[in-house]
């Protein structure tokens, strides 16, 4: 049985559906002559519609996850904008340029979704997870994904307090994508973004972020000492990584779109354009030409990027000349159904035209 606020919920919900079958029906005409006696012009009715459609969707997950979120407060659920895949995929400057949006704000790498996707899929075996007393435990399933709910809401809430109901934040959550699929299931009416690069370009660009000299020295010797495994073992975190957030990806049943850091390096401004309207957020294209212009690699100035910075050359295709064929054939070896995905008609390391 629902408790008194999950029935007040329900209330709403059935008020909602109520309102919203009566907007139908006008729209399609099935109420002879209500258009004209409301005096509302069809394009302002599908935006009612929209609009109760969004809150019957908030209103389902927060029966789904058993609470509700009128005791949080803060950034809406649907307003979280997850940026989802592996790292040295653009998702810094992606989550630059949205950010600088109005009413806009990133949330740079919480790491949430390690924390969680760690604990559940790396740590836990199967056994492990259907044991009660295990704290994600698959019996306990319902507890704890709510547990998760509240968990990224108020921390959101507490960083962002200025951001409010009607801003939006980026999640730009990279390194935290082992963990994607648990975060879309708690947070059904999120957006989520999946940003996807070559991964021969990835691993070549996390290989000389970590050679000695460079800005990641230190963090994996291997880089220096014995590069074909350092490959071998980032192509093989490539595929975990991204496959977690494409599996999140496949499985979300709210708004999302995914896109390649190659289509945003040959045309910011139109791609982003997609994004936001796969993600259907209203946003003037004079914004977003500013944010493209503001964060563009050519007005970066040039005592921060170039060879050992973060920012090293932004050219796709460049692992041609920072991986040897071998290395690059085993990151094609590692990732081949995310190439095939993303990347059709791919030409492999050191094919020729008749291959």
């Amino acid at each position: 049985m629902p408790n008194l606020q999950q029935r007040a919920v329900l209330d709403v919900a059935k008020d909602v559906r109520a309102y919203l079958r009566f907007e139908v029906g006008i729209i399609r005409g099935e109420v002879p002559g209500s258009a004209e006696v409301l005096g509302r012009p069809p394009d302002l009715l599908q935006e009612q519609l929209a609009s109760k459609d969004r809150e019957i969707s908030r209103l389902r997950a927060r029966l789904a996850a058993g609470d509700s979120d009128d005791t949080i407060g803060g950034i809406p659920p649907e307003h979280f904008i997850w940026v989802f895949g592996v790292a040295r995929t653009g998702s810094s400057w992606l989550g630059a340029m949205m950010g600088d949006l109005d009413d806009h704000a990133t949330w740079y790498e919480p790491y949430v979704g390690d924390v969680f996707g760690y604990a559940y899929y790396m740590r836990a075996g199967e056994q492990q997870r259907r044991r009660r007393d295990y704290i994600l435990s698959d019996p306990c399933r319902g507890a704890w994904i709510r547990s998760l709910r509240t968990f990224v809401l108020e921390g959101a809430e507490a960083r962002f307090p200025e951001l409010g109901e009607n801003g939006y934040l980026v999640v730009k959550e990279p390194n935290g994508s082992v963990g994607a699929p648990l975060l879309v299931e708690a947070l059904p009416e999120s957006r989520v973004i999946l940003l996807v690069r070559d991964p021969r370009d990835v691993v070549a660009s996390l290989l000389a972020a970590q050679k000695e000299g460079s800005w990641g020295a230190g963090e994996d010797a291997l880089a220096d000492t014995d590069p074909d495994e350092f490959v071998r073992q980032r192509a093989r975190m490539y595929n975990a990584s991204f496959g977690k957030a494409w599996e999140a990806y496949e499985a979300h049943r709210g708004r999302k779109v995914a896109t390649r850091y190659e289509d945003l390096r040959y045309d910011a401004l139109g791609e982003l354009e997609k994004i936001y309207s796969s993600l259907v957020i209203p946003i003037e294209e004079e914004q977003l030409r500013r944010v493209v212009e503001k964060h563009a690699w050519e007005n970066i100035p040039e005592r921060q990027k170039g060879p050992n910075k973060p920012r090293r050359k932004a050219k796709p295709g460049g692992w041609r000349e920072d991986l040897t064929p071998e290395q690059a054939r085993m990151v094609e070896e590692i990732t081949t159904p995310i190439m095939n995905e993303f990347y059709p008609g791919w030409e492999r390391a050191g094919a020729t035209p008749s291959d």
